[in-house]
Parts: C-alpha cells; sequence; structure tokens
C-alpha cells in the first residue's frame, strides 16, 4: 500500500538540498547565512552542515501558510502514506494541531465532549475557542492508578445530556499506549453529525504495520494529530494533522493554522516531516516489524525479572488494544516509586520517557538497538537485586490515585476561556480550596492538567499534587512552582 514508486520522492528535501549545493551570496533570512555566522560553540556541537539548510521561504520553497509547490506536494504526499485526504504539516508541535482542531469545530460558548484525561493543549485549545468542555470519565485501573481512554458507553451518555455539542475528542493511544474503541466512538458523534477528533500524537506508526492496534482514520475517525517526532524520525517540534470526509472545514483549519504557526517556520522541522513520511512509506513495515521484535524482546525479559511487571492487553471498553512498542514497568513492588526509579536508572546510562507514582514507562522505537534492550533489561535485573521489598513499602508513598480527584469533574464553574482571562489574585495553597482555579496545573510528563481554569479547587485535588510533588514530580503551568500558592479568579 505504501511503496508506490511516487512515495520514493522527497519534494521538499529536494528543493533544500538545491539550495545547499548552490553557491550564492546570501541576502536572506536567517542572519548567520548559512552558518557562516554561527557561534563556534554551535559548529562545534552540530557541525556546518546543518546550517546550510536551516532556509526561509525562498523562491522554489513555497509558503507553509497557502503552500502551492513543493510544501503542498510532500504534504500530498503525506496524505496518501497515513491514509488522509488532506495533511497539513505542523512546526509548532502537535499542540497546534490539537488547538487548530478545536478553533475548526468549536465556537465561543459551543460545547465538546472530550475525556478529562486531556493533554494541557486540549484546555489551551478550550481558552482559545471559548469552548465549553463537556468531560468524559476515562476507565480506570484503580490497581495501577491509570487511567485509559473513555468508552462508547461514556460518550453516548454524554451525547444523550449534551445533544448540541460540536465535536468529540479522543486520545488514542495515551502516554501508556492503551487504545481505546475508536470505531464505536466515531460511530456515536457520526449518529448527531458532528466529528470525531483524534489525538494521536503517539500513533503515528500505527499505520505501518499490522500488527499494531490500527490507524485511527481505518475506524472513521474525522481527524487526528500526529507527532511524527515522537515515535518516528523527524525533528522535535515536527508533527502532521490530517482530515478525512465532508465533516471538518478545512479553511478553518488552514486559518486556525495560520493563526497559530509561526510565519518564519523551520525548513529542518519541514523537511524531516518529508523525510520520515518517505522513509516510512517506502520501508515503515520492514522498520516496524524489528521495532516490534525489540519491544517484545524487552517485554519478555523484564516480566521474568522478581517483583517487576509490565503493563499488558487487558481487555475492556477503555482498552481495546496496546501498543506494544510502549513499554510500562510496574516498579512499586520494589518499594520504589517510579520517580525514584528513573533516577536510578538514569545513573546506569537509561532514560524513561516518563515516570509516574508506580511506573516507569519507555518508548521503543525504529531508533532503537538490539544493545539498548540488553541495557534496559540488565540496568532493571540491577535495580531489582538492590531493591527488592523485604517487609514492606516503608519508604513509599500510600496511593494517592482515586477516580474522584480529577476524572469525576463536572462541567467547570466558568468556561475555560473566561478563567483564564477573569481578573485573579494570588491565595496561600490552603486558602484556595473552594476557589475557582485560574491556572493549568498538572504534574509533568505526561501534561495532563489536575486543575484547569475554571474548576473549583477541592482538597483532593490539593493533597494529589502536593504528594506527587513530594515523592518527585514536576508540577508545572502554575505560576508558583513550589505550590505555597495559587492563582484563583477574584471573587465580584
Amino acid at each position: 500500500m505504501f511503496a508506490h514508486n511516487f512515495q520514493v520522492k522527497t519534494p521538499l528535501l529536494d528543493a533544500i538540498k538545491g539550495y545547499v549545493e548552490d553557491d550564492h551570496a546570501a541576502f536572506y533570512t536567517p542572519g548567520h547565512k548559512q552558518g557562516r555566522g554561527v557561534s563556534q560553540k554551535m559548529r562545534d556541537l552540530l557541525g556546518s552542515q546543518v546550517f546550510k539548510a536551516d532556509l526561509t521561504e525562498l523562491a522554489n520553497l513555497d509558503n507553509l501558510a497557502a503552500p502551492e509547490g513543493v510544501i503542498k506536494e510532500a504534504q500530498v504526499l503525506a496524505a496518501a502514506a497515513f491514509g488522509a485526504s488532506e495533511s497539513w504539516f505542523l512546526v509548532n508541535g502537535s499542540t497546534a494541531g490539537i488547538i487548530a482542531a478545536i478553533l475548526a469545530t468549536c465556537g465561543d460558548g459551543e460545547k465538546i465532549i472530550l475525556p478529562r484525561n486531556v493533554h494541557k493543549s486540549a484546555i489551551s485549545g478550550l481558552i482559545l475557542a471559548g469552548a465549553i468542555p463537556v468531560f468524559v470519565q476515562p476507565e480506570y485501573d484503580r490497581i495501577l492508578g491509570i487511567a485509559h481512554s473513555i468508552t462508547p458507553e461514556g460518550v453516548a451518555h454524554a451525547l444523550q445530556e449534551h445533544p448540541d455539542a460540536k465535536a468529540v475528542m479522543m486520545v488514542y493511544p495515551t502516554y501508556y499506549g492503551v487504545c481505546g474503541d475508536v470505531e464505536a466512538i466515531a460511530n456515536l458523534a457520526h449518529q448527531y453529525n458532528i466529528p470525531l477528533l483524534v489525538d494521536e500524537a503517539h500513533g503515528p506508526h500505527f499505520s505501518f504495520h499490522p500488527d499494531l492496534p490500527p490507524a485511527a482514520l481505518t475506524k472513521d475517525a474525522d481527524l487526528t494529530v500526529q507527532s511524527i517526532h515522537k515515535v518516528l524520525s523527524s525533528l522535535t517540534q515536527a508533527s502532521i494533522l490530517h482530515v478525512q470526509g465532508e465533516r471538518i472545514d478545512r479553511d478553518r483549519i488552514t486559518k486556525s493554522l495560520q493563526l497559530l504557526q509561526s510565519s518564519s517556520p523551520s525548513y529542518l522541522l519541514l523537511s524531516s516531516l518529508d523525510a520520515a513520511r518517505q522513509q516510512m512509506a517506502v520501508s515503515g513495515k520492514e522498520l516496524m516489524t524489528h521495532t516490534l521484535q525489540l519491544a517484545d524482546l524487552a517485554r519478555k525479559e523484564i516480566s521474568k525479572i522478581p517483583q517487576l511487571s509490565v503493563l499488558e492487553l487487558n481487555p475492556s471498553a477503555g482498552f481495546v488494544n496496546l501498543d506494544r512498542t510502549r513499554l510500562t514497568v510496574t516498579v512499586s513492588q520494589l518499594g520504589l516509586t517510579g520517580f525514584a526509579s528513573e533516577d536510578l536508572l538514569a545513573q546506569q546510562g537509561v532514560i524513561a520517557e516518563f515516570s509516574s507514582e508506580k511506573h516507569l514507562t519507555f518508548i521503543i522505537t525504529l531508533g532503537n538497538t538490539q544493545a539498548d534492550i540488553e541495557k534496559l533489561v540488565q540496568s532493571f535485573q540491577k535495580l531489582a537485586q538492590e531493591h527488592l521489598r523485604e517487609k514492606s513499602l516503608a519508604n513509599f508513598s500510600k496511593s494517592m490515585y482515586s477516580t474522584r480527584l480529577y476524572f469525576d469533574k463536572k462541567t467547570p464553574k466558568l468556561s475555560p476561556r473566561q478563567a483564564f482571562f477573569a481578573a485573579t489574585e494570588t491565595l496561600p495553597i490552603k486558602r484556595a480550596v473552594a476557589r475557582i482555579c485560574a491556572e493549568i496545573i498538572c504534574p509533568y510528563p505526561p501534561g495532563i492538567p489536575v486543575l484547569m481554569p475554571g474548576e473549583v479547587i477541592t482538597p483532593d485535588a490539593l493533597e494529589y499534587l502536593l504528594n506527587m510533588q513530594a515523592i518527585g514530580s514536576e508540577i508545572t503551568g502554575c505560576a508558583d512552582a513550589t505550590l505555597k500558592t495559587l492563582k484563583v479568579v477574584k471573587d465580584e
């Protein structure tokens, strides 16, 4: 399907190569003039060749805001490779794509149905659009303390309660690689003639191997946003937004992206998208076969280590598939938090994608090697030998996960936009209880807000944040990172 002759082409990359090889006097931005003016320290670190390709909208290089040439051709090739009707390159990350999806489907005061465990970029989209969130509780594993996907039942109930909603959004897969039932949720949305928007940031590889979960577009999603840099080979910040069908106004997508993206896009990022698409279209199945083999080896060997376990598929309404290249290891039986384990593994030269209270999560991609997997397994073996639990988890904090903490949220008291732009005051954290939050506050990664603008601050939420901070989680989004104070909406 993907190895058609035309997919071998890299139109944007080739056009940039032409400028790199052309000897000319540069009187255009950027100011370093193809690297000649770059700091020597930067040149020592990166070499000189990369700067020659750091170009601007020159003749024959097209314009991202209104592409008609090589960028347009590259986007058409991407749409064909990923199974979309139309695709847009993103240089401001998937964040720009998620916000654009909301702006293109929801206006001020209009409702959107979405999971409470959305990425903070969706909250930014709500603020900019003025949309009203209707939150759906995702399925929750109380034992592991992991939120999965929203369920068709939950979405059906939300649609019955809010038939005037303009869109449904879901996360597929979650940061842990858990996949919900896209097809069932898409069918529900379409019954109300509204689109399903999918945050597929961690699933761009799904299109290229039958043993991976199905890509959201193959299950009738109307729009997906994929971080090509997260699991494929583009440069960091390079993503793609895909659309199919007629439920999305494509002109509004284009106009929204013109608001959100830089007017001076990086051609390094754009060309890396062109190259990553060509690589996967031509060799994706082979690359993903190897990646899956490495991932399966890691899962098998780590599962043999006493007191360690890995997240496996446990079919349910909110967990219909699992991306096997996403490895989540539960370490709590060693008497360690995920945060402490992350630091200990880093000392052995193994860096995880992110840690949580009980787990470490690793992303295995086409860039990993057999040696990487061996080092990962050996490091876990050493960790287990040194930290086997003898009596109790005396040094392990009590479980702080609760579905009522931030997954049973009602519609915020104020819309995120109203709260974001409201007059605020800063209070000591204990005095902030029962006040309306004016900040996006979340442990990071994965960047899922515990509190957002417009929500009433509860004692449970504050206790959770303080406990997560105490065991090593980084709290982001708030003006006071120490959590001694919070910004709240001023009482009228």
